[in-house]
């Protein structure tokens, strides 16, 4: 580029680091963390459980968690779309 020419991608170019670049798709899409917060959660309330689940079969309880984790990340991101079609739709600025 010469010296007289703007980059094209100032945003992106101006955060180097990993956290920041973290940060800002955390800021756009706010459900992300709340979908692996909620899968982080689930496997670990199943691990906690593998040890306390009664007659229950190890390969029964496996498919319960499996289940309800991908539950959650699915149910984190069907709102995060809702989220974004309100977002962009109902709270667009009128032109």
């Amino acid at each position: 580029m010469s010296s007289g020419e703007k980059p094209i991608y100032t945003e992106y170019e101006a955060d180097t680091s990993q956290t920041s670049k973290l940060i800002r798709k955390f800021k756009e899409t706010p459900f992300v963390p709340v979908g692996m917060a909620g899968f982080a959660a689930v496997v670990g309330y199943g691990l906690y459980r593998l040890k306390h689940r009664g007659d229950m079969k190890m390969s029964l309880h496996l498919i319960h968690m499996r289940v309800a984790a991908q539950g959650f990340v699915v149910g984190a991101i069907t709102c995060g779309v809702l989220y974004s079609m309100f977002r962009e739709h109902l709270w667009k600025p009128k032109e």
